[in-house]
């Protein structure tokens, strides 16, 4: 039973991890219907800023200004590329995506190089033992603050003006343009907001699991996650994100005997296939119907 709560334990404070990321995937997605390919280079970018300005700033300020030199570029990505595709084909959108992705880390590889790359946060080493299980005082910090941005998030997009407008575009963008939003600056406000909470996502999964340029495969990682969870759905990353990480804990700790080692990376992307077979939208995704 112990073995179990350990696993348990462990894949929930890895799903606090993937919903910060998850909720960076939805949020350019639900308000602009665009899948961000470039999701995991972005966690890596904001990441890295952060540690290079740690030394400079501090943490705190190192936190405020990679987010915010990260949510400019994506405002600048936008503006410059994304707005004049705005009517063209969906896969001409995950194509500049993609090519955002390669050129961030070719970028990446000649800026930030010889620079910092460790993000540990000043909290003791010494783990702590809660409810049978051994954790780190860095992994509880890390999982209770991308909670908490999850939950941030999600008030922010129930509550405030912008919220509701990025809401109603999300709903019909044809209509919410009618009724005076401007949609193009908030496709843009909501680019900037996915990046904001992606370089803090970036920083939480690099204090926990080391940093590097290999943090972008992250974002690949999350794809069962919004796929099980569904691509509009705030609540279904959050909830999918403690979810998958639970299963691919508990199949490395039980199954990977048994089917080979290596099979707790694969079986979230196997539930995710089947999620695609029997309910594409997932869990608490919006059906959209269409006129045919």
């Amino acid at each position: 039973m112990s073995f179990f709560i350990a696993l348990a334990l462990d894949g929930l404070l890895a799903g606090a991890l993937y919903a910060p990321v998850a909720l960076a995937f939805v949020v350019t997605y639900k308000a602009t219907r665009t899948l961000n390919f470039a999701l995991g280079e972005w966690l890596m970018v904001g990441a890295r800023a952060v540690a290079a300005l740690r030394p400079l700033l501090g943490l705190a300020p190192a936190l405020l200004g990679g987010a915010a030199a990260l949510a400019a570029l994506a405002q600048a990505f936008n503006q410059l590329a994304l707005r004049w595709l705005a009517q063209r084909p969906a896969i001409s959108l995950i194509m500049v995506t993609l090519g955002l992705g390669a050129l961030l880390r070719g970028l990446a590889g000649l800026g930030f190089r010889g620079l910092p790359a460790d993000l540990a946060l000043p909290l003791p080493a010494a783990p702590l033992q809660l409810i049978g299980a051994w954790v780190t005082p860095t992994e509880l910090v890390a999982a209770g603050a991308g909670l908490g941005l999850c939950a941030a998030v999600g008030v922010f997009f129930r509550l405030s003006r912008a919220g509701l407008a990025l809401r109603a575009l999300a709903n019909d963008s044809v209509a919410a343009a009618a009724m005076g939003i401007p949609a193009l600056a908030y496709a843009g406000f909501a680019w900037s907001l996915a990046a904001a909470v992606a370089a803090l996502a970036g920083v939480l999964w690099t204090a926990v699991a080391g940093g590097g340029f290999g943090v972008a495969l992250v974002g690949l990682k999350v794809l069962p996650v919004v796929i099980l969870g569904g691509l509009d759905s705030i609540r279904g990353a959050l909830l999918a994100a403690l979810a998958i990480g639970l299963l691919e804990s508990l199949a490395a700790g039980y199954l990977d005997r048994a089917l080979g080692g290596g099979f707790s990376t694969i079986a979230a992307y196997l539930l995710a296939l089947a999620m695609l077979a029997l309910r594409p939208r997932g869990l608490f995704g919006r059906e959209r119907p269409e006129r045919v």
